[in-house]
């Protein structure tokens, strides 16, 4: 298949155009700055772009089976995820292309919490990470809101990492996904197994899911 990644330098662009890589697929790694390009594999088509452009997105996309973002703004700029989704959603109206779109947990609904999100849980999102929680809230608004265009958002767990590559996950839709602890978390590397394996066999469809361990 064809994948275009943005943020593709990312902790978990990186992750995900790896495991694409890996599987045989033609990646095309797309990042800001071509300052950039050395931190990508050899085996990658590398472009620079910005991802809040619809041009961009239109070049990217076309001729493409599907495209990932897994953007992330620095401190302070948190607001960009959602004209960069609106952006995305833009571009793809032009080429018909499917986008996978990495964003956050904190719309994910607490178990036995009678309606309580993430975000009103500091058990599961520290105050310093709400101005972000936010952000993807008001980012899967966007995505809900798109008719059109062929959509999944995927919330990680309440912790993601860097770790190992296990191949193993769960999965889940609107509710935060708990361990026999209370614990959620998945490693960067599982999370890319599990959008690579939506992206090989679609079952998602403007919809979003969930993945943990």
């Amino acid at each position: 298949m064809r994948i275009t990644v943005f943020g593709a330098a990312g902790n978990v662009g990186s992750r995900v155009v790896a495991e694409a890589l890996t599987r045989g697929h033609e990646v095309t790694a797309v990042v800001r700055d071509p300052a950039r390009f050395s931190e990508l594999p050899a085996a990658a088509i590398a472009r620079a772009a910005n991802a809040a452009n619809v041009e961009d997105i239109a070049a990217l996309s076309a001729g493409q089976d599907v495209v990932i973002s897994a953007t992330r703004p620095t401190p302070g700029h948190e607001g960009e995820l959602v004209s960069t989704a609106k952006t995305l959603l833009a571009g793809l109206r032009r080429t018909g292309t499917r986008l996978l779109l990495v964003g956050g947990a904190g719309s994910l609904l607490v178990p036995g919490q009678e309606g309580a999100t993430v975000i009103d849980d500091p058990k599961f999102l520290p105050a310093a990470w709400r101005d972000i929680a936010q952000a993807c809230i008001d980012q899967l608004k966007v995505c809900r809101a798109e008719p059109t265009v062929d959509w999944a958002y995927l919330s990680p767990p309440a912790l993601l990492q860097p770790g190992e590559r296990t191949g193993h996950y769960r999965l889940g839709d609107d509710e935060l996904l708990l361990d026999v602890n209370g614990n959620s978390t998945i490693s960067m590397e599982d999370l890319a197994v599990a959008l690579l394996d939506e992206v090989e066999r679609p079952k998602r469809h403007r919809t979003r899911f969930t993945v943990a361990y």
